[in-house]
């Protein structure tokens, strides 16, 4: 198959495959709420509770950033305007640490700039206020099983992905282009890995909303669009002329075609 050309897998005890329904663990997970309405923060530690989370909430950006640095937390919800450092700031200073934290950003301002600055950022998803709760509630299960789903393959399947000078090592979650480390947050490495396992086959926007972050709302596409150019500003030469993730105007995008013998 021509598709065996770029991947390689080394399987090691009992295969898990990665299109494989992971199940959430029921455990508790501790997460991070950074927000100073107090309302607000409230619905949120309620609804949390309710997936069996520990929550910290902070009202003040300057401590909510000390606390998310001081130890690991499985997600921080960010609000975008805080006083002390806002969001934004926070954002950027987690997504510069080498410990990956999961980001859920909310905000009253719900322009597409200001979605697109959060996204490129390095959140992990948004929503913008007032939020349905079921809404809320459906992006965090969706971001936790993410990182369930990483950590249940990391116990089976030993796979490497291999496409010319990019490396995808699907258990250690790491990247490589060229030799050279790449730092992605989970969404972007869930992204590239399903355009990865999929060479050639083209999907719309709607189409990777609802296959990789697992809710297809119509009017999130900016969301999709974000991701793409941070992507391929971390893995291609050059973005405009990208290599690994193509363009199909008109459509959507696609992984490039495994090359023929």
């Amino acid at each position: 198959m021509i598709y065996t050309q770029c991947i390689r897998r080394v399987r090691a005890g009992n295969a898990v495959s990665p299109n494989s329904p992971v199940r959430m663990q029921v455990m508790s997970r501790n997460v991070l709420v950074i927000e100073d309405d107090n309302d607000i923060a409230q619905l949120v530690r309620m609804q949390l509770a309710g997936l069996s989370c520990e929550t910290t909430v902070l009202n003040d950006g300057r401590a909510g950033l000390a606390e998310a640095l001081a130890r690991p937390y499985d997600l921080v919800v960010l609000d975008l305007m805080l006083p002390g450092v806002d969001g934004l700031e926070i954002c950027r200073r987690l997504r510069s640490e080498r410990r990956y934290t999961p980001i859920l950003m909310l905000t009253a301002k719900s322009t597409e700039l200001d979605r697109v600055l959060g996204l490129e950022m390095g959140a992990d998803d948004y929503l913008a206020k007032p939020f349905s709760v079921l809404e809320f509630v459906a992006r965090v299960k969706a971001i936790f099983r993410l990182v369930d789903m990483m950590a249940n393959t990391a116990a089976g399947e030993h796979t490497l992905i291999e496409c010319e000078d990019l490396k995808i090592d699907v258990e250690r979650r790491d990247v490589t282009v060229r030799g050279a480390p790449i730092l992605l947050t989970a969404k972007e490495f869930q992204l590239l890995l399903h355009f990865a396992q999929n060479p050639g086959r083209v999907y719309t926007r709607g189409q990777l909303l609802d296959q990789v972050w697992g809710y297809s709302h119509s009017g999130y596409e900016h969301t999709v669009n974000s991701h793409i150019n941070r992507l391929r500003a971390k893995i291609e030469i050059d973005p405009n002329s990208p290599e690994y993730i193509q363009t199909v105007w008109g459509v959507g995008y696609k992984f490039r075609n495994a090359p023929e013998n």
